[in-house]
């Protein structure tokens, strides 16, 4: 099982995981909000370029080279980041959504995705994979770090939104919505959960895409999912469900150079 860690930076913590060790990467906290990553980048690398999109809920993963010049003030749409040369700081934002770092250790490439239960329902965490496999990755080489997001305990859905996520992670993806979630709660490490409301279920979007990641063929060591929940630690992190208030924390990951990762 993998480690976290708190690290320090300006006085305040980030979260780091021990799969992600070879780049510099960081699961920032409410704490260093209002800052954007165009500062936070010094915490991990001073010297590599900053990369970020507008993210829409999609399942759109992008190279730099796909992005807007930086000082163009525009930024692309998407919620996937994918490097495609070291020395890239990738971000994403979240205050319920699942941010996924993925590392691949062979050739040093990394990707910074943004995964709500949308994405998630759009499988942007496959995406993101099967964009890395045609860049050369192979599955073996990497690895998956997917920092605070809402947990499933306290994150109440409807079924059928239950069902849109569950539906990418079944082999009968036709089934009626009820039928899909039934079988997803009776699984070991279930993403689905009771509840008691009629026509709600509680859904957990970190493991839905770690059920994801296992099915593309990676393994249960390669993937570590953080001990913490933005939902219920209201003074390490912002929350839209707790608060319904537009702020965010930010994650991001540098890539480094073929081998370094090894």
């Amino acid at each position: 099982m993998a480690n976290w860690h708190w690290q320090t930076w300006q006085g305040q913590a980030f979260l780091t995981c021990d799969l992600l060790q070879p780049w510099p990467h960081g699961f920032f906290t409410r704490q260093f909000w209002p800052q954007t990553p165009e500062t936070l980048t010094a915490a991990l690398n001073g010297t590599a370029t900053v990369q970020r999109v507008k993210q829409v809920h999609g399942n759109r993963v992008l190279v730099p080279a796909d992005l807007p010049v930086l000082d163009s003030g525009e930024k692309a749409e998407a919620d996937g980041l994918m490097s495609d040369r070291p020395l890239q700081s990738l971000w994403v934002c979240s205050a319920d959504c699942s941010p996924v770092l993925i590392g691949d250790r062979a050739t040093g490439q990394v990707s910074a995705i943004h995964a709500g239960w949308r994405g998630t329902a759009q499988a942007i965490v496959p995406v993101a994979v099967g964009k890395l496999q045609a860049q050369g990755s192979r599955l073996e080489d990497l690895v998956v770090a997917i920092g605070p997001a809402i947990a499933g305990e306290v994150y109440q859905v409807s079924v059928d939104v239950a069902a849109a996520v569950g539906r990418t992670i079944r082999s009968q993806p036709d089934d009626n919505d009820e039928a899909v979630v039934a079988d997803l709660q009776g699984r070991e490490n279930a993403p689905v959960l009771e509840d008691d409301a009629p026509g709600k279920v509680r859904l957990d979007v970190r493991l839905a895409n770690r059920w994801q990641l296992e099915q593309l063929g990676l393994s249960r060591e390669q993937v570590a999912i953080a001990p913490h929940c933005t939902f219920q630690e209201a003074d390490r992190f912002f929350s839209y469900r707790r608060t319904g208030e537009k702020q965010v924390q930010w994650s991001g990951i540098v890539s480094q150079e073929p081998g370094v990762s090894r």
